[in-house]
């Protein structure tokens, strides 16, 4: 029997540990940076998960959320830490499970790569950094990782959440233990593929104790981290054999680095396209848990072969930045496809900048007033940080 493009779409989800989502489109993890300064959710942040809920999203998850408040990536971070602002924390949980929907934060914590105003960046080995020195974590800093993670997740299922995701992509701590090109060491967590999950592993049992069999667990890993000398795709295929073995529930491949200064990989993604299509093919033969393919994903068309290659879910980014109704729509017989911006400029940093405004303006409702260029994007975002630093220091001290 032949599938409509929504029915294909639209078929529910139902994950190894028994939570079933609605549909197969998902609202991927950004750093929105709409948290109030002191780890805790705003007004502004909860109306945005609640238009992605009502927007027909099965899932989204609230990007980098950090696990504790010594390696943030962004003081605008929500920090799952006690003492927070409850009330908040559960209007988020519920408005983003509106008609059916899922919300998980995302379990972080940057590493090599904490904001340098709020954190002393420590990583899997000593590394310099356009000029910003790296420590390597202590056995015991390590040691006590896990419990963090589980702790973190425990709290969330308090707070009304009925999922996360663990963080292991895109250059921050998890990821760094994955590659290489940050991981040097010579104990048990470095060297082969198997060594480099090791605390990957431990995080997730340890979590999993903690919250239970019902609660669901998925996790963000890295196709590629497009660093030179950093993870291959033979790396990361063992990674997800390696995951085969664990409870997790929904395994979500992106990839990419935001690391400063490193040298690029020649192997970079498709510019056309969702980007992980083909290793994706190759990961979901290799494993029976269900995989979400992000990055690149512009069109009806394009989630469609993602679906008929083995993806069990498509997630969107900064498509579902343009039109958070679009799950809605591409459900829908007639589709329709968001328009991206074009820019005739590309300043470093000036397009995720240019979207981080974007969410804002999505927050309060005020989008189709929303016209600036990148470079006032960038200003806007670094002045916004700047103004919540102090407002992080005051709650949770000085850099430790």
């Amino acid at each position: 029997m032949s599938h409509t493009p929504a029915e294909k779409l639209a078929t529910p989800l139902d994950l190894p540990g028994g939570r079933r989502l609605k549909n197969r489109l998902i609202k991927s993890p950004m750093s929105d940076s709409l948290g109030n300064g002191a780890g805790d959710p705003t007004p502004d942040q909860i109306r945005l998960y609640e238009r992605w809920a009502e927007g027909g999203a099965a899932l989204s998850l609230i990007g980098e959320v950090q696990i504790g408040p010594h390696a943030p990536e962004s003081p605008g971070n929500l920090v799952l830490t006690p003492g927070g602002a409850e009330t908040l924390w559960r209007a988020l949980a519920q408005v983003g499970a509106a008609q059916g929907a899922q919300i998980w934060p995302q379990l972080g914590h940057a590493g090599a790569l904490a904001h340098g105003a709020l954190a002393r960046a420590k990583g899997p080995s000593p590394l310099t950094l356009e000029g910003r020195e790296v420590a390597a974590l202590t056995e015991d800093e390590i040691a006590a990782l896990p419990g963090a993670y589980a702790t973190a997740a425990a709290r969330a299922k308090a707070l009304g959440f009925r999922g996360a995701q663990i963080h292991a992509g895109h250059g921050f701590l998890l990821s760094q233990f994955l590659s290489p090109f940050f991981n040097h060491r010579r104990d048990g967590y470095g060297g082969s593929v198997a060594a480099r999950f090791r605390l990957i592993g431990e995080i997730i049992a340890a979590t999993r104790r903690a919250v239970g069999p019902q609660f669901a667990l998925g996790l963000r890993i890295n196709a590629t981290d497009q660093l030179r000398g950093g993870v291959t795709e033979a790396d990361a295929l063992e990674t997800i054999r390696l995951l085969s073995a664990t409870s997790i529930d929904l395994i979500d491949i992106s990839g990419g680095s935001y690391v400063p200064g490193a040298p690029a990989s020649s192997d970079g993604t498709a510019q056309n396209g969702p980007y992980f299509a083909e290793f994706a093919a190759k990961a979901q033969a290799i494993t029976r848990i269900p995989l979400v393919v992000t990055g690149g994903v512009k069109t009806r068309t394009e989630a469609l072969a993602l679906r008929a290659g083995g993806a069990a879910a498509v997630g969107l980014a900064r498509a579902m930045v343009l039109d958070p109704a679009l799950p809605n729509k591409w459900l829908s017989p007639e589709g329709g496809d968001p328009v991206f911006p074009r820019f005739a400029t590309r300043p470093p940093g000036g397009i995720t900048a240019w979207y981080t405004g974007r969410l804002a303006a999505l927050a309060t409702d005020r989008e189709d007033s929303f016209d600036v260029d990148l470079p006032a994007a960038l200003a806007a975002v670094a002045a916004r940080d700047a103004a919540r630093v102090p407002l992080w220091q005051a709650r949770f001290g000085p850099p430790a």
